[in-house]
């Protein structure tokens, strides 16, 4: 067993925040002596000298300083780990796995993690980004609790619920200097089908990897995420696809040209997605903020 125990270590907190024995032993409803005793025997064990005299006070020698700041580490743990036992059995998760889509921006939905946050600080998020049917594996597989911004198709049979969250615009786009600007419209899936197109790979690993309106028949060139697919096209890689309100900016600027194709895609509807088995408060409250803003996400 360690001599050092979190009763010795709160009365060492103590002692060092309030400088006396005895101011320390009124905080913790305690008689200096009790307070003496304990400090006095987890030197004996130890070996070491923890506090000497500075006239009345107190004071931290170099060992009892480390002992002290590693011990408060201890003490915020069992805080944090007491009252995630609390939240738990309230019904509350203590962490949640969340992915989002690449096709999204996300400062409104981080001001949405940063609200819920203020409200259960003890609730650990971890965050990740997805692309097609990479979210829905890592769903499925209980990597995560919840996609926010999953597009269809949705897997049948799973056990996922969803509901609809926003929708994204797509436009075909390339760079001012690229062929395809300089040619007639609308253009045929035929003339598009001869030049590169930038591809933002499926993060899937088991299920079969999806692409959407990828019309080149052999020039690709593969990126991580949506944001690594507009900076290849602003640097006239290839042509592709964006979500408009990404890049609103670079087409107002004219460092990508929107062109129209002989067959237009609608825009694109994303769902909030998650487990119908998982029902705990902190999920059920993050879906609930996140539909409240939904409107914020409309791209």
């Amino acid at each position: 067993m360690s001599p050092i125990t979190l009763e010795a270590l709160v009365v060492l907190d103590a002692i060092d925040k309030r400088g006396s024995y005895a101011a320390a032993a009124e905080q913790l409803n305690k008689v200096p002596s009790a307070l003496s005793y304990i400090i006095q025997k987890l030197e004996e064990q130890l070996a070491v000298t923890i506090f000497q005299k500075q006239g009345r006070r107190a004071v931290l020698t170099p060992a009892g300083k480390n002992l002290l700041n590693e011990g408060r580490l201890i003490l915020e743990a069992t805080e944090r780990l007491a009252e995630k036992t609390r939240t738990i059995a309230n019904g509350w998760e203590p962490k949640l796995n969340i992915a989002i889509s690449s096709i999204l921006k996300t400062p409104e939905i981080f001001n949405v993690f940063s609200a819920f946050l203020q409200d259960h600080p003890t609730v650990e998020m971890d965050i990740r980004e997805e692309i097609l049917n990479g979210a829905w594996e890592s769903l499925a597989d209980d990597k995560i609790d919840l996609i926010i911004g999953a597009s269809e198709p949705i897997p049948k049979q799973k056990g996922i619920q969803t509901v609809a969250l926003c929708t994204f615009d797509p436009v075909f786009v390339v760079s001012p200097d690229h062929a395809l600007a300089r040619q007639k419209q609308p253009l045929s899936i035929e003339q598009v089908s001869k030049y590169r197109t930038v591809v933002a790979h499926d993060t899937a690993s088991q299920w079969v990897p999806l692409t959407h309106a990828v019309f080149a028949q052999e020039h690709f060139f593969y990126v991580p995420s949506i944001e690594y697919k507009i900076n290849a096209q602003l640097a006239g890689i290839g042509c592709g696809f964006l979500p408009r309100n990404r890049i609103k900016q670079y087409l107002d600027s004219g460092e990508l040209v929107e062109l129209t194709l002989d067959i237009p895609r609608k825009p694109v509807q994303l769902h909030l997605a998650w487990k119908l088995v998982n029902r705990g408060k902190a999920l059920k409250a993050v879906k609930e903020m996140l539909l409240e803003k939904k409107e914020l996400l409309e791209y």
